[in-house]
């Protein structure tokens, strides 16, 4: 989400409220929701469940893989893997799950957990979409044909890498832009019209597999990537790719959560495979920018999914390979307030989450579990976790993907199926 200095706070809130009135508050265009930081405008969402849960609305059976929905006009946008021969670009009816139309294309290869990986970023017209062995297609909603397309390893000379291609493409005025997991560059911007390459940066750090955000820091509209290596996160130039400035004092070996910004110009980093956490500081003086350290943390790190900002706090799923602290809340200063998953409060030590994916709307969290498929909906508060409602929902492994919500429907899935479940009259 684009979080401006305190004295343009009154600013937020105004285009805040125009965000909400609008028709288009209700869709989750892309992956993380409308500002890619997973939080959704939408209100009146119910309090609490039956006890078998909230009513479900629709299912449909997918292919394996992690890619999440993506929900704009009343439509679910979804990108699905057909063995390891083809993508298929699914349309779904929201208040049906009816298959509308599909765009199937050859892609064949395996990667290690096979299957399609993010989720498309839909416009009035348009739909840009990566898939996992790094085929990029806009796509003209009308007539369902590419307008044009980019295979975005290939074209630098590259193989797909071991865990495939992980782009959510994201849109700033003429440009789309990715991270193509190259050696020779890491950001690169094309022309949303036409495909054609606009910039590239330089190499920066080495390959991971997060992805490019773009962020207004310190007044300056930027795109911040967060790679492996010494120096791991980056702020880019808009205009030319150019490096504004980087941070080298966190390091993850397979980066994966983008940058989640703050108020008063701050970004909190988090990662697995024992990285942890880090919070900076951006500061500007003419071109200059300065980067201040304000912690670093070993007592929190999520390996895959995002972390949540809802007033003055985060709230993160601490899980990784190596750790399991279930869902934290933590200040801005680094003090962690409660995680569900804490040795010294046997008592309190479930749910894990695991790996699962979690976003906030109408000031609750819908927080997944990864390895149970249980959806529970909290109350975030940093007094304790507050638990208003727990179901099964889901079945089966690795139940990762993001989930997305509009119009009061969640949509949500596992490696074999999607679910839309209806959470304003549950």
């Amino acid at each position: 989400m684009l979080y401006f200095t305190t004295r343009f706070q009154m600013l937020m809130v105004a285009a805040f409220v125009i965000l909400v009135c609008t028709p288009a508050a209700a869709d989750w265009p892309q992956m993380g929701g409308p500002n890619r930081d997973s939080i959704s405008p939408e209100t009146g969402l119910a309090g609490s469940w039956p006890n078998a849960g909230p009513r479900e609305v629709w299912r449909v059976s997918l292919g394996e893989g992690f890619g999440s929905p993506s929900i704009r006009g009343g439509k679910v946008y979804v990108l699905d893997r057909i063995d390891n021969d083809m993508d298929n670009l699914r349309c779904l009816d929201l208040e049906t799950g009816t298959e509308l139309w599909n765009f199937p294309y050859a892609s064949p290869g395996s990667v290690s957990y096979d299957g399609s990986r993010t989720a498309p970023t839909v416009t009035d017209d348009r739909i840009y979409f990566v898939g996992v062995m790094g085929d990029f297609y806009c796509l003209d909603l009308e007539t369902r044909q590419p307008l044009w397309n980019k295979h975005i390893r290939e074209d630098f000379g590259e193989d797909t890498p071991r865990w495939g291609v992980p782009q959510a493409p994201v849109l700033y005025n003429d440009l789309v832009i990715v991270a193509p997991q190259v050696r020779d560059t890491t950001v690169v911007a094309y022309h949303k019209d036409t495909g054609d390459l606009v910039w590239q940066s330089p190499r920066l750090g080495a390959l991971g597999y997060s992805m490019p955000v773009v962020l207004t820091l310190a007044g300056v509209d930027q795109a911040v990537m967060i790679t492996a290596g010494k120096t791991s996160v980056w702020g880019l130039s808009v205009e030319d790719g150019s490096v504004l400035w980087s941070y080298d004092g966190w390091q993850c070996k397979i980066p994966i959560p983008y940058a989640t910004a703050l108020p008063d110009d701050r970004l909190f980093i988090t990662g697995g495979y024992r990285a942890g956490s880090a919070m900076i500081q951006l500061r500007r003086e003419g071109n200059d920018f300065t980067v201040k350290e304000l912690f670093t943390t070993n007592e929190c790190g999520s390996q895959i999914q995002q972390p949540i900002f809802f007033e003055d706090h985060l709230y993160i799923n601490s899980n990784s390979n190596e750790r399991e602290d279930g869902l934290m809340c933590m200040t801005l200063d680094g003090e962690i307030k409660w995680k569900t998953r804490d040795s010294r409060l046997r008592w309190f030590s479930s749910p894990t989450f695991e790996r699962g994916p979690l976003l906030l709307a109408d000031g609750r969290i819908y927080n997944l579990d990864g390895r149970s498929g249980d959806l529970h909906l909290i109350e975030p508060s940093p007094d304790e976790y507050k638990e208003l409602a727990q179901a099964s929902v889901l079945s089966g492994r690795q139940i990762w993907a993001p989930m997305a919500l509009s119009q009061g429907k969640l949509v949500l899935r596992s490696q074999d199926e999607m679910k839309c479940l209806d959470v304003k009259n549950p």
